[in-house]
């Protein structure tokens, strides 16, 4: 394995030159020492700020319907057989997607992500989507609007395309040589052409991965190579929440700076590429978001598909702190002054310490 060190230059020298990054090195990434980690964190922030200054885009989940998916993606808490206690609803109306929407718009997102459960839509489905589509728009001019529902039928991208879709989701999730390892339902080339038709037929690409689901370094670095020869416009990057009632429950393999690796990994693989902190940043990332910040240029708003994210305006505030300021906005959030809290319990007190 190649030293941290050298193998940074050569991914330095690699971004600079626009050439495809060394396997090997971006496994040295990932497997670097906790000395080392702050010089990964830095090499990776160099590319994110040469692309894209001190801006975060900020994009907000509108889940359209809920849970009941015949698919059985065993990270997935919407998946045939999930026992997970999550939200089960049917197709909101265009008028209620729109007005979730509109609060994200209002708390500062640029792009709103309209997702349905499913394997894929029908074509009334897309249509009902369609007037969706119209509706946020409307309500919230200028935003952009990516859709994800699922594998995608003849036709399908170019009639969402047609509709006002302006980007597509469908995540790689894992390496092709992994992807068994997770869904029986469908495959990885199946991934593979619903985001091939959304780019022919001219919407953005957007592709991520979910780490800690028992993969290798190999299988990440291969899924990070794989978004990049795919053309990811956009990359979320997903940390498994493990749902009880899910194949995948009690699967805690990540750690703070384990994810900051990752993050660091999949960023010097794609320079240039809109790399989103997505699901899952709270729980495993805790006190380093702010750090992660460095490295992406990218989160979701809010709360999730079925899970609750912080609250929003901790968002905001953790990207004032990182002195960063959301796209679309002329200046930072203003910065968050908490009230200095007078000592009353401990000593010269009758109250227990604060230990």
């Amino acid at each position: 394995m190649p030293a941290v060190t050298d193998a940074l230059d050569r991914l330095a020298a690699a971004a600079d030159a626009g050439r495809a990054p060394d396997g090997a090195d971006l496994e040295a990434v990932l497997a670097s020492a906790d000395a080392e980690l702050m010089d990964v964190v830095a090499a990776a922030a160099r590319l994110r700020f040469r692309h894209f200054g001190n801006r975060v885009k900020l994009n907000y989940l509108v889940n359209l319907k809920s849970g009941l998916c015949p698919e059985d993606c065993n990270y997935c808490s919407q998946r045939l057989g999930s026992k997970a206690d999550v939200l089960k609803y049917t197709w909101l109306s265009p008028e209620e997607a729109a007005e979730q929407a509109a609060a994200g718009v209002a708390g500062g997102a640029s792009r709103v992500c309209l997702v349905a459960s499913g394997r894929g839509p029908t074509d009334m489905d897309v249509e009902r989507v369609g007037k969706t589509i119209a509706a946020v728009k409307g309500a919230s001019p200028g935003v952009e609007v990516c859709a994800c529902l699922g594998l995608l039928g003849d036709g399908q991208a170019a009639r969402l395309a047609e509709l006002g879709a302006d980007a597509y989701n469908h995540n790689l999730n894992t390496s092709e040589d992994a992807y068994a390892e997770i869904c029986s339902t469908h495959t990885f080339a199946d991934r593979l052409d619903t985001v091939h038709a959304a780019r022919e037929a001219g919407m953005s690409p957007c592709s991520g991965l979910i780490a800690g689901m028992g993969e290798s370094d190999a299988d990440l670095v291969s899924v990070a190579l794989g978004l990049r020869e795919l053309g990811s416009d956009s990359i979320p990057v997903n940390f498994l929440l493990p749902f009880d009632g899910t194949p995948l429950e009690g699967t805690w393999e990540l750690h703070p700076r384990r994810c900051l690796r990752i993050l660091a990994m999949v960023r010097l693989a794609n320079p240039a590429a809109e790399v989103r902190l997505a699901a899952g940043r709270e729980v495993h990332l805790r006190h380093m978001q702010g750090l992660a910040l460095q490295i992406v240029n990218s989160i979701f708003l809010g709360d999730y598909l079925t899970s609750e994210g912080q609250a929003a305006r901790d968002d905001l505030a953790l990207i004032a702190d990182a002195g960063m300021v959301p796209l679309g906005l002329d200046e930072a959030p203003e910065a968050v002054r908490e009230a200095v809290k007078v000592r009353r319990r401990g000593a010269g007190t009758d109250r227990a310490p604060n230990a």
